[in-house]
């Protein structure tokens, strides 16, 4: 692609720069020379040559090194040829008067330079203070700011409020017409489209960067810039990788970016790549790790539904087995307990692939309960009378306690599940316990189950509900199952509206709280009214 360098351009601000210098040189001598001119032939100061020091000193401060010398000369000249006899010549009939005007002219020279260096020296410090208040406001946007989109924006911000471009934004692809605008401080407008636009030339070593212009083949689209304003293009890029382009457009009319401006325009973009860059090394990392968390809960769920389903089938095996070994003479009673023994492992088996099934659904927001009045007591002695326990369960449900809003089949395998925890892991004694919620913005029952076994230690309180979570003890594995019971509890207590959390019990072991939502319905009409009859 072909190349052009701006120098014309660059030619233009500096001529413009040149004709303002001159101006000022002049008007500052002939300033001068009107004083002189006032001092010595008014007010008759015999010697006011100094005062053309104050032409150059002014030269060198707004002008520079040439209009403070070129600024020296000519004071040197103009005393000599109006203020020194013979007037109007250059003729100089006193050897002192030679004296004093070479001093002058040295003095003069020396007062130039060092005005014009004092002035490159502020301006430089000002611009590196201008581009560091820049660089350090495009940091801070950063690395305060979470997503790409939010940061960049952010940025093309700070760089329009600190440079002269009209517009800014930002293009990631592998080259520009496969770039996807990430932000834009002119969004509501159409992008630009031009034939050609300047792109800023970096070099890997210490000479400075230069703006080159660049044609472009483009297609036709309607958007061509016709006001010839200038776009520019900084390319965002990491080692060895172009990620994308800054870009910017200036108004026609405007000169070409300073040193500074081009200096925070390329580190900006050095920055943004970085940002990019630590974009996609986070996602990757992320993903990284949700790969290795789902490999592991993967591995997890294969191990402990392989442990549970094998433990349920070997038994029904070996139950059905025996019965069908014809060499074995079987008792009534004897068939009856096997019996009772694979009905109760393919329950087992049953409630595991019930509790997967939920889980799949809870994690999916498939729950849709229905939600009606039901009566704790009926739900409770369902489940009770269902699940087989070595010693009775203990009952504790006031008679006034107001209907709980729930759905009975989710209400059902939550209680169950609980029950069977406690009797798995509990000890001897298992109690069932209610209470209605007093001052809440609408009624509220809590359930409490809880029994007198070891317990869990209190580090692992906080973490019973998550998936596959089981608790180790000292010296012991961790304990039988999968781990997704109370899980599943919890999914289908929120689900209705409610919530569960485990704490210490009263009877030793662990405790688990059911907050359920109620309701009060309005009393039965007793048989008298319904007939008809009023009392009394």
């Amino acid at each position: 692609m072909a190349t052009i360098n701006v120098m014309d351009r660059l030619s233009r601000r500096y001529a413009s720069g040149a004709r303002r210098k001159v101006i000022l040189t002049l008007l500052s001598l002939g300033a001068a020379t009107a004083v002189v001119a006032l001092l010595e032939r008014v007010v008759e100061v015999p010697n006011a040559a100094s005062v053309y020091l104050l032409a150059v000193l002014t030269a060198g401060m707004f002008g520079g090194t040439l209009p403070a010398i070129a600024c020296a000369v000519a004071s040197f000249f103009l005393y000599d040829f109006l203020f020194v006899e013979p007037f109007y010549t250059l003729t100089i009939a006193d050897a002192s008067e030679w004296l004093n005007l070479l001093v002058f002219l040295a003095v003069a020279i020396a007062i130039g330079r060092l005005a014009a260096l004092q002035a490159e020296r502020a301006e430089e410090a000002a611009e590196r203070a201008r581009e560091a208040q820049a660089l350090f406001a495009v940091s801070r946007s950063l690395a305060t700011t979470d997503d790409l989109p939010t940061s960049a924006a952010a940025v093309l911000g700070e760089l329009a409020a600190a440079g002269t471009m009209d517009r800014l934004w930002l293009g990631l692809g592998p080259t520009p017409a496969e770039e996807r605008i990430v932000a834009d401080t002119g969004a509501a407008t159409p992008l630009p489209v031009p034939t050609w636009h300047v792109v800023l030339q970096r070099t890997p070593d210490e000479e400075p960067a230069h703006w080159a212009r660049t044609h472009v083949a483009v297609h036709s689209t309607g958007r061509r810039s016709r006001d010839g304003s200038t776009v520019h293009r900084i390319r965002v890029t990491v080692p060895g990788e172009v990620l994308g382009s800054l870009w910017a457009l200036r108004t026609a009319g405007r000169s070409e970016p300073d040193r500074a401006e081009t200096r925070i325009l390329s580190a900006a973009a050095d920055q943004l790549g970085q940002a990019v860059r630590r974009e996609r090394l986070v996602a990757e990392g992320l993903e990284a790790e949700i790969s290795r968390r789902s490999e592991t809960l993967m591995s997890a769920l294969l191990d402990s539904v392989s442990h549970d389903l094998r433990t349920p089938l070997a038994t029904i095996r070996a139950a059905a087995g025996s019965m069908l070994d014809e060499g074995v003479a079987w008792s009534s009673e004897e068939r009856m307990s096997a019996l009772r023994s694979i009905d109760t492992e393919a329950e087992r088996m049953n409630r595991l692939v019930r509790n997967l099934l939920d889980l799949s659904r809870i994690e999916g927001g498939a729950l849709h309960p229905e939600l009606e009045p039901h009566d704790l007591d009926d739900l409770t002695h369902r489940v009770v009378h269902r699940i087989h326990t070595t010693s009775p369960v203990e009952l504790d449900l006031p008679a006034d306690l107001p209907p709980l809003v729930v759905d009975d089949t989710y209400f059902d395998e939550v209680l169950t599940n609980l029950l069977e925890n406690a009797v798995r892991y509990g000890g001897s004694r298992i109690r069932i316990g209610a209470r209605e919620l007093a001052g809440g913005a609408a009624p509220a029952v809590e359930v409490l189950v809880e029994d007198d076994g070891p317990g869990v230690p209190e580090a692992d309180i906080g973490h019973l509900f998550d998936k596959f979570y089981r608790v180790r003890r000292p010296g012991q594995g961790s304990r039988p199952g999968m781990g997704i019971g109370l899980t599943v509890a919890q999914g289908l207590t929120r689900a209705m509206h409610g919530d569960v959390t485990a704490e210490r019990s009263d009877l030793g072991g662990l405790a688990f709280r059911i907050r359920l939502p109620a309701i009060h319905l309005p009393p039965e009409p007793s048989d008298e009214l319904v007939a008809g009859k009023v009392p009394g």
